[in-house]
C-alpha cells in the first residue's frame, strides 16, 4: 500500500460518509442528488480532470440505464398489467380458495413469490393488500386465526416480496449487481432462487405464526373497508383464466434460464444457441414478457386501449425516481474506477481475511440502513467490492451477487419507504412496524447471507 493508495481510501470513506450525511441531514438530498454530488466530489478530489469527470460520469449514467434502466421499465409495465387485468388478483385467489387456515401463510407465501418475480416490494404489496385484508377479516370475523390474522397472513408476503426484490434477476438491485460483477445471468437467477425458497420459508410462515400472538394488530374499520370493501363486487370483464396470468409472470424468467442453458449445451456457432442468447438477454426476454401480457391480459382480458395506456403511463411514472438512482449509482461506480480507488481497494483488501460474501453484505447493509435506499446500498457496494471480484468463477460472482442483494434489504426502518408502507397500511404503532416489517427484512437478510455461505462451501 503506497501513500496514494491510502489517500484514494481516504476519499472513499469520506465520500460514504458524505453521501449518508446529505440523505439524511436537515438538507434531505434526494439519493440521485446525493449521488451526483458524491461522484463528482469525489474525482475532483482523486485528481481526475474536468473533461475525465464528465465523460465518466456520463459514461457510468449511460451504461447503468442501458443495461438496467430499459428492463426495469418493462418490469414495471409488466407488473402494471398483471395488476390492472386482475391478473394477480386471480392468481392470488386461486391460492387462496385451496387452502385451510394452517396453510393460508405457506399459501400467501407462494402467491407473494411468483408475483415477486416480475415486481417491486411495494407494487406487488399493494396489489396484495386487498386479499390479505378479505381473507384476515373472514378469520377476524369467525375468531379464527393465531393472534392478529393480519400479522399472520402479512409476515409471508413481506417475506417473499422482499426476498424476490433483493435476491434475483430481473428486479433492478440484482440486475445493477449483476451487470457491475459480470455475473452470470442464469447462474445468477438459479443460486436466488435457491436461496430464496428457505429464506421466505424461515422468514415468511415460520417467523409469522411466532410473531402473530404477539402483536395486536388491528386495523380500525375504515381501513380495512379501504382494501377489502369490494371484495364482494363483480368485475364487468370476464375471469381471468389462472394459466395466462402464471405464463405471463413466467416469460421472462423462462427466457434468461433458456439462454443459460443453450449455452451450455450448444456450441457457440449453433444457430439454436445465437437464438436463445438473444431472447434471455435481461431486456429482450422483460419485453417479451410485457408483450405477451399486453395481449393476453390486456387487450385480452377486455381493457380499453385507452385504460391500458394510461396504466403503462402510470407505471413508467412510478419508477422514475428509482431510474435516476441507479443513474447516480452507475456515475459514482465508474469514478470509483477511472479514479483508481478500485485498484486502492484491492490492494487494501489483498491483507485482510474477511469473506467476500460477508464483506459485501456488511457494505449494502450499512450504506442501505444509513440513506435508507436498497438501492443506494446495493449500487454503492457493488462499485466497492467489483474489483475484489475480478477473476472470481461465475458461480462465486453470482452468489456475491445474492450477498449483496441480502444486506441491501436488512435494517429496513424508519428512513425506508416500505417501512411506512407497511405500518401506515396495517395500522400498526411504530413498536409493532418494527417487530413485524423491520424484524421480517432483517430475517431475510441474515437468511440470505447464510444461504450464500453454505452453498459456496459446496461449490
Amino acid at each position: 500500500m503506497t501513500t496514494h493508495s491510502w489517500t484514494l481510501l481516504v476519499i472513499l470513506a469520506a465520500a460514504i460518509g458524505l453521501l449518508i450525511t446529505l440523505i439524511n441531514s436537515r438538507l434531505r438530498f434526494h439519493p440521485f442528488i446525493a449521488l451526483m454530488v458524491v461522484s463528482i466530489g469525489t474525482a475532483l478530489a482523486a485528481g481526475l480532470s474536468t473533461d475525465e469527470i464528465a465523460e465518466s460520469v456520463e459514461k457510468g449514467a449511460g451504461n447503468i440505464l442501458g443495461d438496467v434502466g430499459v428492463t426495469l421499465a418493462f418490469g414495471a409495465m409488466l407488473g402494471r398489467l398483471l395488476s390492472a387485468s386482475g391478473a394477480t388478483d386471480r392468481i392470488g385467489r386461486s391460492i387462496v380458495d385451496r387452502a385451510g387456515e394452517r396453510a393460508l401463510p405457506w399459501y400467501f407465501a407462494g402467491a407473494a413469490f411468483l408475483l415477486g418475480i416480475p415486481m417491486f416490494f411495494e407494487i406487488g404489496l399493494i396489489v396484495l393488500l386487498p386479499l390479505i385484508f378479505s381473507v384476515a377479516r373472514r378469520l377476524q370475523r369467525a375468531g379464527r386465526g393465531h393472534g392478529s390474522p393480519y400479522v399472520y397472513l402479512a409476515t409471508p408476503a413481506i417475506a417473499a416480496l422482499a426476498t424476490l426484490h433483493g435476491m434475483t434477476p430481473p428486479h433492478p438491485g440484482p440486475l445493477v449487481a449483476l451487470e457491475g460483477l459480470h455475473a452470470d445471468l442464469g447462474t445468477t437467477i438459479v443460486i436466488g432462487l435457491v436461496c430464496a425458497v428457505p429464506t421466505v420459508v424461515l422468514a415468511g410462515p415460520v417467523y409469522g405464526r411466532w410473531i402473530a400472538p404477539r402483536l395486536d394488530v388491528r386495523p380500525d374499520t375504515e381501513l380495512t373497508a379501504q382494501f377489502a370493501g369490494e371484495e364482494d363486487q363483480q368485475s364487468n370483464r370476464p375471469p381471468m383464466h389462472i394459466a395466462w396470468a402464471i405464463a405471463a409472470v413466467l416469460v421472462p424468467v423462462v427466457l434468461m434460464l433458456l439462454r443459460t442453458l443453450a449455452e451450455v449445451l450448444f456450441a457457440e456457432t449453433s444457430p439454436i444457441r445465437h437464438v436463445l442468447t438473444f431472447t434471455g438477454e435481461p431486456v429482450i426476454a422483460m419485453f417479451a414478457g410485457f408483450l405477451f401480457a399486453l395481449f393476453a391480459l390486456g387487450y385480452r382480458s377486455g381493457m380499453s386501449a385507452e385504460d391500458i395506456r394510461g396504466a403503462l403511463g402510470e407505471s413508467i411514472k412510478s419508477v422514475a425516481g428509482i431510474l435516476l438512482i441507479l443513474a447516480g449509482g452507475g456515475a459514482f461506480n465508474q469514478v470509483l474506477e477511472d479514479s483508481g480507488i478500485g485498484d486502492a481497494i484491492t490492494s487494501a483488501a489483498s491483507g485482510v481475511h474477511l469473506n467476500l460474501l460477508v464483506l459485501g453484505w456488511l457494505v449494502a447493509l450499512v450504506l442501505s440502513f444509513s440513506t435508507g435506499s436498497a438501492t443506494v446500498g446495493i449500487v454503492s457496494a457493488t462499485g466497492i467490492l467489483a474489483p475484489l471480484a475480478a477473476g472470481e468463477s461465475s458461480v462465486h460472482t453470482a452468489l456475491l451477487v445474492v450477498a449483496i442483494g441480502s444486506g441491501s434489504i436488512g435494517l429496513n426502518y424508519v428512513n425506508h419507504a416500505g417501512f411506512w408502507l407497511v405500518k401506515e397500511s396495517f395500522g400498526m404503532t411504530l413498536g409493532q412496524a418494527t417487530r413485524s416489517h423491520t424484524a421480517i427484512q432483517t430475517l431475510v437478510s441474515v437468511c440470505g447471507l447464510g444461504m450464500t455461505l453454505l452453498l459456496s462451501l459446496v461449490f
